[in-house]
């Protein structure tokens, strides 16, 4: 008798890139028990991880899962499994309102192994290295859905970087909480610039190593000496400040004040001159002030931070900031955020002028039509602006090329490759 094959099984992961990485975890795990993987729209069971970060992201997991169970309903799924941080903050209240979904986990332990199912286009990787925060700002859930901060061994993330400098990817983004931690638990001091230097003896294929999400109070001098020394690192330093105003910062809960964090930034650019900052800022704070805000536009035309990111203030039960006086109406928020793109346009066209008829290197992604698409070590993956390259010869994603550009658009460059 005909052995009856398994069910094909699909995944759809939301949220940032460290649940990326849990996600390619859990189809490594279930391909090893025999499985075939498929897309989500031809799967007999859904696997959805979820997200719970702000709000926008748990309905953004809420309408995939409604979605998943109208397809259930309809006869074009068997199962549907949902896991990740939206089932660990909700998992109760979502036993109880959505019954039709078959398994609910919470979160998924930091994986010390690697996983042979990549989500990632073949060029790039992202490496988890720790999870959890050991920050406890008051406007954040992360803490209570991650739980304990914890680092993998350093011989453990060495033995990734080797496997991934075998597999001779182009580019392999360090990521985590905050990686700027890495190590406390383990070693009773934070040893990220200790890793970062292993890591940079060890590769021999990997053209890029990228750091994303930098605690501003714990970049050292250690550490910007280390990006600033190997050639591999991308001199691309992600240090979310999230206000500029004294009094918000510490109704933040944050550990820098204003001073520290201009003097944070001057340092960096002195040590770094090529360096490119991004940061993260949030508007419409608890009881934030309209003077407070114009501080933080200020801030933005003065220091000129090559990439930003931007984001409301989302109101979350089981945080601080939840309760705290003087909440911000959603206009009022939407304006704020409406006027610091407007001048993060403005600041992004002034800084890409910078490039015109300078020669990049620029890392290949993609055709798309007559041109390719690529990166500069300046952009990181999915978040950051793109280069509109042309070539008389053939390329393929993850190659490097050496590239001209002639002309720039508020977030993107136009180039030409030389070689």
């Amino acid at each position: 008798m005909k052995k009856k094959s398994k069910y094909k099984i699909g995944i759809l992961s939301l949220g940032c890139p460290r649940n990326l990485v849990d996600s390619e975890s859990v189809l490594g795990q279930i391909r090893l028990k025999g499985y075939p993987i498929t897309d989500i729209d031809k799967a007999d069971i859904a696997v959805v991880n979820t997200c719970a970060f702000i709000k926008e992201a748990k309905e953004e997991s809420v309408e995939a899962i409604l979605d998943l169970i109208e397809r259930k309903q309809r006869g074009k799924l068997k199962k549907i499994i949902v896991f990740g941080c939206l089932v660990q903050r909700y998992k109760d209240e979502l036993i109880r309102e959505l019954p039709e979904i078959d398994v609910f986990v919470g979160r998924v332990a930091l994986n010390g192994g690697l996983s042979n199912f990549a989500l990632t286009p073949r060029h790039y990787r992202y490496l988890k290295v720790c999870e959890g925060c050991i920050n406890s700002c008051s406007y954040c859930i992360i803490p209570k859905i991650k739980g304990k901060f914890a680092s993998l061994d350093l011989k453990t993330v060495l033995d990734k970087v080797d496997k991934f400098d075998k597999s001779a990817i182009s580019e392999l983004n360090i990521i985590g909480q905050d990686i700027t931690g890495y190590g406390w638990d383990l070693y009773g001091r934070v040893k990220l610039a200790e890793l970062l230097s292993k890591i940079a003896q060890r590769i021999h294929n990997i053209g890029w190593v990228r750091l994303l999400y930098l605690y501003p109070s714990r970049v050292n001098r250690e550490l910007i000496e280390v990006i600033r020394d190997e050639p591999r690192i991308c001199k691309y330093i992600d240090l979310p400040i999230q206000h500029i105003n004294n009094r918000i910062l510490r109704l933040m809960w944050r550990s820098m004040r204003k001073e520290d964090i201009l003097r944070l930034i001057d340092t960096i650019r002195k040590k770094i001159p090529q360096v490119a900052l991004r940061t993260s800022i949030i508007v419409g704070f608890p009881s934030e002030t309209d003077k407070e805000f114009q501080e933080l536009l200020s801030l933005l035309e003065e220091v000129k931070f090559e990439r930003l990111g931007a984001f409301m203030y989302s109101r979350e039960e089981g945080t601080p900031a939840f309760d705290f006086k003087g909440q911000i109406p959603k206009e009022i928020k939407q304006e704020r955020l409406d006027a610091v793109m407007a001048k993060q346009q403005r600041v992004s066209l002034e800084v890409n002028k910078r490039f015109m008829g300078k020669v990049m290197d620029v890392l290949v992604e993609a055709k798309e039509n007559n041109a390719y698409l690529g990166r500069t070590q300046y952009d990181a993956p999915e978040v950051d602006g793109l280069v509109y390259l042309s070539s008389k010869k053939a390329l393929k994603a993850g190659d490097f090329v050496k590239a001209r550009v002639t002309d720039t658009l508020e977030y993107d460059l136009v180039a030409e490759a030389v070689s």
